[in-house]
């Protein structure tokens, strides 16, 4: 049989990839075996059958130039995990059928992931024009045709530390198919063992800043090679002189909240002001004696309460039922029904925000805590990464904006917000900056609670993937709408 693979595997010690090795010399398809030694690693004695290959880290320019150098089988795989890696029966065999079968430039797959012992399945999703984000979940085996590999590798021309294989993925992307298998072909074990609420925010940790400034750059050129790229020059947003009853209105789409609701309307209609604002509550059709604790503050004449009839609605439904109520104010401000504004002044910020600023959405700053607001990590999030020059096109890579957000109500009203109950905000906000500058308040403005019953604290893979995939398809349909609009 030919050898049609080369492998490439980080190392750190002999421990690490013993195992791994063994049980890719039992694979027919295999070639020849690298070992991947960066400076940390310990001393590489003789391991039978591997060559050893020097680099910086798994993760930078000059690792993947020497990958495609040594790439002179059909296929090249590149495993990007220091975790034990054993296969299915015949997986390689079968990642190499469906390659040529599809002319595919890069294969992968689901998997399995051992944690602490206990095996569990691990599906991925399927790759899509939008799926720009640098932590799409590939697993850790990547199977790519080298041919497209050493192509890509030729045209990387930033000498990146941490972006590397991200580069190298959006590269292959450019001219070539990224094809899943939705089949479960090998194993590997799981070390991050955080919630997935937890892992949500990596990209916004301080410590990670030099690896985003990377990240959004290897984003930007991949999104000027397909033409998906706009320049900072945006649409005068122009605040109507129509008459509105109210300067702004704090929304709360709510559903089942009997925890927190009274936290969030005390917090609203606690604001101080020097104009007029209103609180639309939005209840969906709650069954658990939130509807009770809103009519509690039905005296407060600032308070508006909206009954949500039988049909679906989703949080942005009820958002637009909001948008949509005559009452509501020129300028309508986000607070979630589990959490709090950070003090009496944050919806005079927003306001002062919008007419400094001149921006048909404004997006705060936030602090994370736990249900008694306490801090937790990590802590403060400030999307610095929101840049005037680039947010636009960094927001197709990250999987937010940030909160909360304010809107300038009549350009909102000509979008509306799908109506789901997950990345609502996220599609209006990358259709707002398609067209409009979003303005940014640096200064904490919110708390935002994580606890058990918080809708994303804690998922589990199947609902993880769903919502990705749908993330994905957003940016999907905003990327072709730019590429078209560049046209």
């Amino acid at each position: 049989m030919a050898k049609n693979i080369n492998c490439f595997i980080p190392f750190q010690d002999e421990n690490q990839v013993k195992v791994t090795v063994e049980n890719l010399k039992k694979q027919e398809e295999v070639n020849k075996i690298y070992l991947l030694r960066t400076d940390e690693a310990s001393n590489v004695a003789d391991i039978a059958g591997c060559e050893v290959i020097d680099v910086k880290s798994i993760k930078c320019t000059d690792a993947i130039k020497k990958i495609a150098a040594k790439a002179d089988t059909p296929f090249t795989m590149v495993y990007t995990k220091y975790t034990e890696l054993s296969f299915v029966l015949f997986a390689l065999e079968r990642m190499i059928n469906i390659a040529n079968d599809t002319s595919a430039a890069l294969i992968y797959t689901d998997h399995f992931s051992e944690v602490n012992g206990v095996r569990a399945f691990a599906p991925v999703i399927d790759y899509q024009l939008g799926a720009l984000r640098d932590d799409f979940d590939f697993g850790g085996m990547l199977l790519y045709r080298s041919s497209a590999l050493k192509d890509a590798a030729s045209r990387m021309d930033i000498d990146y530390q941490f972006a590397a294989l991200y580069d190298l993925r959006l590269k292959v992307s450019q001219k070539g198919a990224l094809e899943h298998i939705n089949e479960y072909l090998y194993y590997e074990i799981e070390t991050d063992t955080r919630k997935s609420g937890e892992k949500l925010f990596d990209y916004v940790d301080p410590k990670n800043r030099a690896v985003q400034i990377e990240m959004e750059k290897a984003c930007t050129e991949h999104l000027k090679a397909i033409g998906g790229y706009l320049a900072p020059k945006f649409k005068h947003i122009e605040f109507s002189n129509d008459p509105f009853e109210y300067e702004a209105s704090v929304v709360i789409p709510c559903k089942n909240r009997v925890r927190t609701i009274n936290d969030a309307i005390t917090s609203a209609l606690s604001q101080k002001t020097n104009f007029k604002y209103n609180v639309i509550v939005v209840d969906d059709n709650s069954d658990d004696g939130t509807v009770d604790i809103i009519k509690k503050h039905a005296g407060d004449p600032k308070l508006i309460y909206i009954a949500q009839d039988k049909s679906y609605h989703a949080i942005g439904g009820n958002w637009n039922m909001a948008l949509h109520h005559p009452k509501c104010g020129k300028f309508a401000i986000q607070l979630d029904s589990d959490d709090v504004y950070f003090d009496e002044t944050t919806v005079q910020k927003f306001v002062d925000a919008f007419y400094a600023q001149n921006c048909a959405m404004v997006v705060g700053t936030y602090r994370m805590t736990n249900f008694h607001m306490e801090t937790i990590p990590p802590g403060i999030i400030d999307h610095k990464e929101w840049t005037p020059d680039n947010g636009r096109n960094n927001a197709l890579r990250i999987n937010g904006l940030g909160a909360p957000r304010g809107f300038y109500t009549p350009m909102l009203r000509t979008i509306n917000f799908p109506t789901t109950k997950y990345g609502e905000d996220y599609a209006v906000g990358l259709r707002v900056c398609r067209e409009y500058q979003i303005g940014r308040i640096y200064d904490v403005v919110y708390n935002c609670r994580r606890w058990d019953d918080n809708s994303d604290a804690s998922l589990d893979i199947d609902k993880v993937n769903a919502n990705n995939t749908y993330k994905d398809r957003i940016r999907t349909w905003e990327l072709k709408a730019r590429i078209a609009m560049n046209k």
